[in-house]
This record gives C-alpha cells, structure tokens and sequence, in this order.
C-alpha cells in the first residue's frame, strides 16, 4: 500500500472530467474505476472531505429519462409500479428478509447492480440534486425512504 495516499502502489485518484468525481487509475495495468482497489475498501480511513459514500436502488420507469437499463432494453412499468416495487425492496430489507446489497445486485436498474448498488464516495454536485440532498441528509447506515430523480425512483443506503 502506497503510504502517502492510502493506495495501493501504481494507483492514484482522478477526477472524472464528465461526472465531476472521484475514480481510481492503474498507472501500470491502465485500469480504471469507481470504486476504490480491494486494501482501501477495507480500509477504515474516514471519507475524503466533504463527501459521503452510498449504495442505492434504482427503479426506473417508462418516463424516466433513459428507460432502459442493463437488465431490460425497454422499460414499460408506470411511475406507481416503480414505487410500489421500490417500497417493497424496502420493506424487504428493513424486516431483514433480503439484503440491501443482494436486492441491489438483482432488481437494480443502475450499473452499480453489479458491485451491489455501491456508488462510491462523491461530493455535493455530483448526482443528481434529490439524491444528493437526501444522501446527505442521511446519518451513516440509515436507509432513506423512496427519493424520485429523472433517473426513477431509489431507495439510498449511506454508507460512510
């Protein structure tokens, strides 16, 4: 682990010119990601000044700005079957019958399905403004009820 940044050797932190966030770069291997190499995830360094760190559910619907995802090329449910699925992943997790990470991993209509709904660290302007107000509104490990974007309708778990 490189001792200045807390990274792993030959990785270091770029800002994403077209998110406005934080990723992480490989100098040597060229990779590049969101989340963090596996020794700073388990790390229990507080988070970068300023930002929070969430996981969240995604449910879009057939007026959201993009409605399709990575799990169906077209999305047809109405705005109140979004809600009504989203309540009941909720429900789900909150009498602990599934997991935050495991629903996320399956029914998620984000990219972040695959690493269990984890966004990463970001700051203030970096998602979309109902999102971000109530992620940070959130104290750490508390669940957020449904939070409508253009996106659809989510459910947010702050994670640090």
């Amino acid at each position: 682990m490189s001792s200045s940044s807390g990274l792993p050797p030959n990785w270091e932190v770029r800002v994403s010119r077209s998110r406005g966030i934080n990723y992480y770069y490989n100098r040597v291997t060229r990779e590049s990601r969101w989340e963090p190499p596996e020794s700073q995830q388990e790390s229990s360094a507080p988070p970068p000044s300023g930002q929070v760190r969430a996981s969240h559910i995604l449910v879009k619907h057939r007026d959201s700005r993009r409605p399709s995802s990575w799990k169906e090329e077209n999305i047809t449910r109405s705005k109140e079957e979004a809600l009504d699925l989203i309540q009941e992943y909720r429900r789900l997790i909150e009498t602990k019958a599934e997991s935050f990470e495991d629903l996320a991993k399956i029914h998620s209509d984000c990219s972040s399905a695959k690493r269990g709904g984890d966004l990463g660290f970001f700051g203030r302007g970096a998602m979309q403004k109902p999102f971000e107000d109530a992620t940070f509104d959130l104290e750490v490990n508390q669940m957020s009820e449904p939070v409508w974007t253009d996106s659809g309708v989510h459910i947010i778990l702050r994670t640090a």
